[in-house]
């Protein structure tokens, strides 16, 4: 070998050292900064396990929080979760492998599989269902933990009016992935969960992701906590598993949502779409394609079980979120930048801390970007100033929750709900008439609020207020749809006949 040739591999070696090391110290420095980020989030009640990964390195992959408070087992990257509707890229994926199979294509119409169907959505295809392009109201079906058998979830879905014809306009709606999770079962001749785990989650070594079933230590299941707004604490939901019993008559659940998993599974699932082990190049190119807009102004898309946006750069973004309302998951995949973020929360403070996932993707792509810390939750925020304050202060409270949180008082149901709350249940009239009288002179024209304003003066035997705040009620609703009109005007008869 030439010395020529030996000083430039050297050369070559030092070269890439270098980069690596460049390469290692920005991880490091981005590491450090969504670890701050996240745990001064922490102390304001934020909960979660996150996985960040660039360039095929794992960056972050940490649990925050409390899993279960009580217990003090606190999360991990091996806490399980309930992703919600990221389950549906597990159901499009399930649909995708049968069609591998020859065992059905994306253009069959649910006559096909459903001989009962009416003629008004007999020509419904798989593909429609995928898209959320069947015609399929939102408000079809049950609250998900109530249990219906499938015969009864078909019947019901059957029975109900379609919002346009098929084909037309999409309009996300769960219930398309229950009749997928329908389908797959009719076709595979398996039951949901054991198909999926048998096709994807057991060979890929997906051990802490399904659906009903468990076979790891119950502590490693994430308890859910909300902020109790009547009486002021956070509750313990439990597991998503307390409300799903083992057994197949929870089909307001399937399919659309409610599979558990960790981040570290969920990075397992990435790896393998990617490299082509879940389903084919093609295949998989199907599935993340922009099928159709999910908005009239055209920025984001729906694929097969994935949400498809463009960044600044214009490059694109495959991703999903989803939640059972206490819960909440967030999956982000950035094709061209190789970046993958996957934040599972226990706990929902505000729409702050749904953006968790958004906020981490955008300081690893900006060295610069530093995220506001995310604030406590507004519910717990309100208590907070009630505890160190007297209703004389009230007016004060606007201020402090814009300092507390970057913005004033928005949703008018906030104070409405802790107010009248405060009047009904006799803990402080005081605070429950200031909080009120405070949400009427924040949103002045909304006539329900001035509703709850007369309803808390009924309670406490204040005639003279009561008729002030009805007849307000009543006049902001004339030109309304005025659901509060029928509480004003029979309060204000049974004031008159006093």
């Amino acid at each position: 070998m030439s010395k020529g040739i030996l000083i430039s591999m050297s050369f070559c070696l030092l070269f890439f050292a270098s980069v690596m090391a460049q390469d290692n110290a920005d991880h490091e420095s981005v590491k450090t900064r969504i670890d701050t980020y996240v745990s001064n989030s922490v102390k304001n009640g934020y909960s979660a396990s996150i996985l960040v990964a660039k360039d095929g390195e794992i960056i972050v992959s940490k649990g925050y929080g409390w899993a279960d408070r009580k217990g003090k087992i606190p999360n991990k990257s091996q806490t399980v979760f309930n992703i919600g509707s990221v389950t549906k890229q597990f159901t499009a994926a399930a649909i995708l492998k049968l069609m591998e199979n020859n065992m059905l294509k994306v253009s069959d119409k649910l006559s096909h599989y459903f001989p009962q169907v009416p003629a008004d959505k007999q020509n419904i295809t798989i593909h429609q269902l995928l898209t959320h392009t069947s015609g399929i109201s939102p408000q079809m079906g049950g609250f998900r933990y109530h249990e219906a058998s499938k015969e009864q979830f078909l019947k019901e879905c059957f029975a109900a009016e379609l919002m346009y014809l098929p084909g037309s306009k999409h309009t996300y709606a769960n219930a398309n992935y229950i009749l997928l999770a329908a389908i797959i079962e009719k076709v595979s001749g398996q039951d949901y969960e054991t198909f999926l785990k048998e096709t994807f989650w057991k060979p890929l070594h997906m051990d802490h992701t399904g659906y009903k079933s468990i076979n790891f230590n119950s502590e490693q299941l994430a308890h859910g906590y909300y902020f109790q707004y009547t009486d002021g604490f956070w509750e313990d939901w439990g597991t998503t598993q307390e409300y799903l019993p083992y057994n197949d008559n929870h089909w307001y659940s399937i399919g659309k949502g409610d599979v558990y998993s960790t981040v570290e599974d969920l990075y397992t699932w990435h790896l393998a779409l990617e490299n082509n082990q879940v389903l084919k190049a093609e295949t998989k190119q199907l599935m993340e394609t922009a099928h159709v807009a999910e908005n009239e102004g055209n920025t984001s898309f729906y694929g097969y079980g994935w949400a498809i946006f463009n960044t600044s750069n214009n490059t694109k973004i495959v991703t999903h979120n989803g939640s059972n309302g206490i819960f909440f998951a967030d999956f982000l995949r950035y094709a061209k930048d190789d970046l993958v973020v996957i934040v599972l929360s226990n706990s929902i403070l505000n729409q702050q801390s749904e953006n968790m996932g958004w906020e981490i993707a955008s300081m690893v792509n900006d060295e610069n970007y530093e995220p506001t810390t995310i604030p406590k939750n507004t519910y717990e925020l309100v208590f907070d100033f009630m505890n160190v304050n007297i209703a004389g202060n009230v007016n004060e409270l606007n201020p402090f929750m814009e300092d507390k949180t970057g913005m004033p008082i928005s949703d008018r149901a906030i104070l409405n709900r802790i107010g009248f709350n405060q009047v009904s249940k006799s803990k402080d009239a005081d605070w429950g008439i200031a909080l009120l009288q405070l949400n009427t002179s924040l949103f002045p024209d909304d006539g329900n609020l001035w509703d709850s304003v007369g309803e808390a003066y009924f309670i406490l035997g204040d005639t003279e207020n009561s008729i002030v705040s009805f007849n307000k009620a009543i006049a902001l609703g004339a030109d309304k749809n005025c659901y509060w009109c029928k509480n004003s005007e029979k309060r204000l008869e049974e004031l008159t006949k006093k």
